[in-house]
């Protein structure tokens, strides 16, 4: 579960994208802590067991060798939204080349991938809603409970929604919506199934 750093949520005051990064700067934040700003507040993210480090590794590699180089695959890193959220999603393929991302964090991307185990609830409501409200085509939440991918898609800025959610079983490929020509097996991007 995610743990608020700030009392932001407690008064009208958020961190906006600027003062987030400044926090490193002034070594109240250090460049290795695992937190992300989501709606001017600052989040831990959960340590990552062995099946979510899996999975994150895995649709990584997938969605890079799927990808090639008509877009960028990007890992955990900072993805620049609005004045108020800086997410780092598990995995995110954003538009352009790697040297247009030497001096500054994407601002959009293609796609959001976010595993989910002790996240998903705020994966579907916090993230969804961010994502959806930046116009990200697409959105996929590796959902390791259900061993599903569920996939978000037509997001509707204003009410900060996707319109069309469906989800994918691991038999599946999915096609991605701003690539068509790319697609993956949802079996890549989850842990291998374990005999009891």
């Amino acid at each position: 579960m995610a743990r608020v750093l700030s009392s932001a949520a407690q008064t009208e005051e958020r961190f906006t994208v600027e003062r987030y990064f400044a926090l490193v700067g002034e070594g109240v934040l250090q460049p290795d802590d695992r937190v992300e700003l989501l709606e001017g507040v600052i989040v831990a993210m959960s340590p990552q067991n062995p099946s979510h480090a899996s999975s994150t590794n895995r649709a990584f590699r997938a969605l890079v060798r799927a990808v090639g180089t008509r877009a960028v695959v990007r890992g955990q890193s900072p993805l620049v939204i609005g004045r108020h959220s800086v997410p780092e999603p598990d995995v995110a393929i954003v538009p352009g080349r790697e040297i247009d991302y030497d001096q500054a964090h994407p601002t959009t991307a293609i796609l959001v991938v976010e595993v989910a185990d002790s996240s998903l609830l705020q994966d579907r409501l916090t993230k969804a809603a961010i994502y959806a409200a930046a116009e990200i085509p697409e959105f996929w939440i590796i959902n390791l409970r259900d061993q599903c991918v569920e996939i978000h898609r037509d997001p509707d800025a204003r009410a900060r929604r996707y319109r069309t959610v469906r989800t994918a079983r691991r038999s599946e490929r999915i096609k991605l919506a701003a690539l068509p020509a790319v697609s993956v097996a949802v079996r890549d991007l989850l842990p291998a199934r374990h005999s009891p």
